[in-house]
């Protein structure tokens, strides 16, 4: 009688009656029975836990060589912040100070006038002071032609001082309110701010007391 017909007999409620090859392969799938769920309880789990390890050991390796190379290159930062910081010094020296403001404004204004622009309002506002420079915003009303508005940022910008205007609520319109108008003639209207640099003493009152030194 051959393995397989023993198998097939076999009574599963009384297998210590059956031949000992049938006993032998229940015994072993019994073994097998037990390996897996060994490994499914006990092993997965941990197989998993390793897996994640691993995982995180590598996010911490490439975090730490990132860190590594931006510390390696700090020092290269530090010198380009030192060079970019005595370039933008350098370029503030260039704008006008304290009391080279009142002469630039009317500079402004006069070269509006020379540009052939109307200035039917021209106020300067209250200047407010930044961490190093402050700005001039000026109320403005002017009536010219396209071509004269060209001119006149032209002549601002051949004056001796580097001027900086910036336009805030600019508008730009054809000017309808007088019939007589020459074609093209436009009106600028708004705000433009212009700036100056604070000397060392502005500068430190500007800093609140707890950030002096």
């Amino acid at each position: 009688m051959s393995l397989f017909d023993d198998l097939r007999k076999a009574d599963i409620n009384n297998l210590g009656s059956s031949p000992i090859t049938v006993q032998a392969v229940f015994a072993g799938i019994l073994f097998l029975v037990i390996c897996g769920l060994g490994w499914y309880l006990y092993f997965n789990p941990r197989h998993e836990e390793f897996d994640g390890l691993v995982a995180r050991e590598r996010d911490l390796r490439q975090d730490f060589e990132h860190k590594q190379e931006r510390a390696a290159n700090l020092q290269a930062y530090r010198e380009q912040l030192q060079q970019i910081e005595l370039v933008l010094q350098q370029m503030l020296r260039q704008l006008p100070g304290k009391t080279e403001m009142p002469d630039l404004l009317v500079d402004i204004s006069q070269t509006a006038l020379a540009s052939g622009i109307a200035n039917e309002l021209f106020e300067p506002q209250v200047e407010i002071s930044k961490d190093f420079y402050a700005e001039k915003p000026i109320s403005l009303r002017m009536v010219g032609s396209y071509h004269q508005f060209g001119e006149f940022v032209s002549g601002v910008a051949s004056l001796p001082r580097v001027v900086i205007l910036t336009m805030h609520d600019i508008s730009l319109k054809q000017n309808t309110r007088d019939a007589n108008a020459p074609a093209g003639q436009l009106i600028l209207e708004g705000t433009v701010k212009t700036y100056r640099y604070l000397d060392d003493d502005e500068q430190s009152a500007a800093q609140p007391v707890g950030a002096r030194r």
